[in-house]
């Protein structure tokens, strides 16, 4: 996520309890949501402060500017209050009170003793870690593994932003082939495409933030959509492949990907994992294979990872990358993993197993390249 932000021009402030702040000015706002893919939401902080009591809480929430973001109609309410090693720890008394704190504030600047919230909703989010506050505005929505394109979903998929996340912790780049031997609702191979062709992951969906006129001019958004399309790289040949041994998740998966204007650069195929093969050397296995989650399917785990060793071993100089909560992939895998990272799919705890291959030698240079 840091890498992804600071490659959009911007100045990370902090990194705290698994959120990166960062400095920009409002087409930061658009263009974070539109361009940025392992993140779940954007969120304006309003303010931070201190708070060791309720009281702490409603004085430092009053004391922020609100009438400068919230304007008269605003529907505003706290959607998430969220606390961690501090004294707060009541998230419905969190959120209760400031709301409260807020409309105190707004009483007072507006002159009125009652808000009808007929207007455009501004959705609040509170964290406190450490007995500090911190208070955002909501600008996504959605959240933005929601891209729009997933319209059917297959058994046990894996979100967009961690599917983008983890192909963006490998090697792969669009030159190198990547196949997803348990592609189910086409995620992995999607995102590949998306990223390879350098499509933006929000363009084809709406924030919550369009409606804040007072906040965001409509242009900024026009702009950064604008630069999206101009990014998009048009003429690009990829070999990624998706495989299903279910007919009707191959299905899914073809449909997800036109509707994310990717299916020409994806072929997708009903095949068993067993009957994995390609001709070509140093590419990429990245799936997300069956964990076993259900008690029935245990038993089948230790065929299903044998065959998926076995696989790999076939192919010549490839990478493999599996996320999975099953422990004993390595000992079906056949080898033990070069590296090995603690990974959360939704409430899983899983792990992203990785094993490496040699990297292509690089392409040899001609004399006119080198006079150059």
């Amino acid at each position: 996520m840091k890498k992804e932000i600071m490659d959009l021009g911007y100045e990370i402030v902090r990194v705290s309890d698994g959120r990166v702040t960062f400095k920009g000015d409002i087409s930061a706002l658009c263009r974070a949501n539109i361009f940025l893919r392992t993140t779940e939401r954007i969120m304006l902080c309003v303010g931070r402060f201190n708070a060791y009591s309720f009281d702490d809480l409603f004085e430092g929430t009053k004391a922020l500017p609100w009438e400068e973001l919230l304007p008269r109609d605003a529907k505003f309410w706290v959607s998430k209050a969220t606390t961690k090693n501090s004294k707060l720890f009541s998230s419905s008394d969190i959120q209760s009170i400031v709301k409260k704190a807020i409309v105190e504030r707004l009483k007072q600047k507006y002159g009125v003793s009652w808000f009808d919230e007929s207007g455009s909703e501004y959705p609040l989010r509170v964290f406190i870690h450490k007995d500090e506050v911190s208070i955002t505005l909501d600008t996504t929505g959605e959240s933005l593994h929601k891209r729009g394109y997933r319209q059917l979903t297959a058994k046990a998929p894996i979100s967009e932003t961690l599917a983008a996340a983890l192909i963006m912790l490998t090697p792969w780049n669009k030159n190198r082939i990547l196949v997803d031997p348990f592609c189910g609702s086409g995620t992995f191979p999607i995102e590949a495409a998306m990223i390879g062709a350098n499509i933006a992951p929000g363009m084809n969906r709406e924030f919550t933030a369009e409606n804040w006129k007072n906040i965001v001019d409509k242009k900024c958004w026009y702009q950064a959509i604008s630069e999206a399309q101009d990014m998009i790289t048009e003429d690009i040949d990829m070999d990624i492949q998706g495989y299903d041994i279910d007919g009707d998740v191959v299905r899914i998966a073809r449909a997800n990907a036109r509707e994310a204007g990717v299916d020409h650069l994806i072929h997708f195929q009903q095949r068993p994992v067993s009957e994995l093969r390609h001709p070509k050397k140093y590419g990429f296995i990245i799936t997300n294979p069956p964990y076993g989650e259900r008690l029935e399917e245990k038993s089948a785990l230790p065929e299903l990872y044998r065959q998926i060793g076995e696989a790999y071993a076939r192919l010549d100089a490839w990478s493999c990358y599996l996320i999975t909560s099953y422990t004993d992939t390595e000992r079906y895998m056949g080898r033990k993993a070069d590296k090995n990272r603690k990974i959360y799919n939704g409430m899983i705890q899983a792990y992203f197993y990785q094993f490496l291959g040699p990297k292509p030698p690089r392409p040899a240079v001609t004399a006119s390249q080198a006079r150059v």
